[in-house]
């Protein structure tokens, strides 16, 4: 399985999934029109260990629900990540067994290596 959990209208996703260089062979989805579902939201929580991980606080609605004053469990987080899809870090990279989230630079370097093999 290689599918990419991305939203098309992020510059910052569009320039990472160009430089990624991606064949046919990964499945591509936005977040925006179809958010991720809760069978693949637990797969990659097993990968990283936490829905917090998954998370993302610097989505504008954390402060805008008051979220940055609650204490939230990690029940909670993965509600919100469900219900609404600014709350999912992103690009979401998954290849095979191995997950990578985010647009950290080691994290889009990590990818493109385990993707291209090298």
């Amino acid at each position: 399985m290689k599918k990419i959990y991305h939203l098309s209208s992020c510059n910052t996703n569009q320039r990472i999934l160009k430089e990624l260089e991606l064949g046919d062979d990964v499945e591509l989805h936005d977040i925006k029109k179809e958010n991720i579902d809760e069978q693949t939201l637990d797969f990659i929580k097993e990968k990283v260990g936490s829905y917090e991980a998954l998370f993302s606080k610097r989505a504008m609605k954390y402060r805008s629900m008051g979220l940055n004053e609650m204490d939230l469990s990690e029940d909670d987080f993965k509600k919100y990540i469900l219900e609404e899809y600014t709350f999912l870090k992103r690009p979401f990279i998954i290849l095979e067994d191995e997950v990578f989230v985010g647009n950290a630079k080691k994290t889009v370097e990590a990818a493109k290596k385990a993707y291209h093999g090298s």
